[in-house]
């Protein structure tokens, strides 16, 4: 996936800087009770809500904090009604970009998206003129595995596909085997480092030097408002600009 795969490495790295701004405790909240509200509160039984809690658990998030954004869920307690949107755009040399949020408000999380876009060299796009572009998969990332014993395992497990980035192994499945697998791959001790739905874009636009650096900023950008949960974009930057801009 090339410079598309760095950039999901490089949103790893910074997980723990947005922990300690809040943010990623405020959308994993939001997932919370959305989760709750579709499927129920019973994590057994509903395994959106149960990633969510491993992924809440795994950035510290207070088990009261847990239950409440549950509760808000189910109704048992009062709370703000969050709604899932998605919207479509472009950024700098075309790239495309499929933006998940949850809100309480469309008016402002359209005109904040809208504001962001606008001044970084982005725009919305048309419905679905994007949308099309992009595939739901489930995505586990591994580190340190035999790529051999890795591929045989998962594909045994159900997984779709494989692919390698640096010491980094990616395991693609179909979004509802992404729990399956993932579930499969740590009984067999694989050091699993993230596991995650996601949207693979079909095919990729290829980003230079000049413009790079301004749709990573797009996309920190986006990131970076509570409304948005999850930005997904279709550039490949290759690994000699990422290493530049990296120095």
């Amino acid at each position: 996936m090339g410079g598309h795969s760095h950039w999901a490495n490089i949103k790893h790295k910074k997980g723990a800087a947005d922990a300690k701004r809040g943010k990623a405790w405020t959308k994993l909240s939001r997932e919370l009770t959305i989760a709750a509200k579709l499927g129920g509160g019973d994590h057994t039984a509903n395994p959106r809500l149960r990633k969510t809690i491993e992924d809440a658990r795994a950035l510290s998030m207070p088990n009261d904090t847990i239950k409440r954004a549950i509760q808000r869920g189910t109704g048992e307690i009062e709370g703000a009604v969050f709604e899932e949107l998605s919207y479509e755009g472009y950024g700098p040399s075309g790239v495309a970009m499929l933006i998940e949020c949850t809100s309480d408000s469309r008016n402002r999380t359209r005109t904040d998206l809208h504001t962001i876009l606008s001044k970084n060299g982005g725009s919305f796009g048309a419905p679905n003129s994007v949308a099309w572009m992009f595939k739901a998969k489930g995505l586990i990332t591994v580190k340190g595995a035999s790529e051999d014993a890795l591929m045989s395992d998962a594909l045994d497990l159900g997984a779709e596909d494989i692919k390698v980035d640096g010491d980094i192994i990616e395991v693609y499945t179909a979004p509802n085997d992404l729990l399956k697998v993932k579930d499969g791959l740590a009984a067999k001790k694989y050091a699993i480092e993230t596991a995650e739905a996601t949207m693979i874009p079909d095919n990729l636009v290829a980003v230079d030097e000049k413009h790079a650096p301004q749709v990573l900023k797009l996309i920190e950008l986006l990131e970076a408002l509570d409304d948005v949960k999850n930005v997904y974009a279709n550039f490949d930057i290759s690994d000699a600009v990422m290493e530049k801009m990296a120095a």
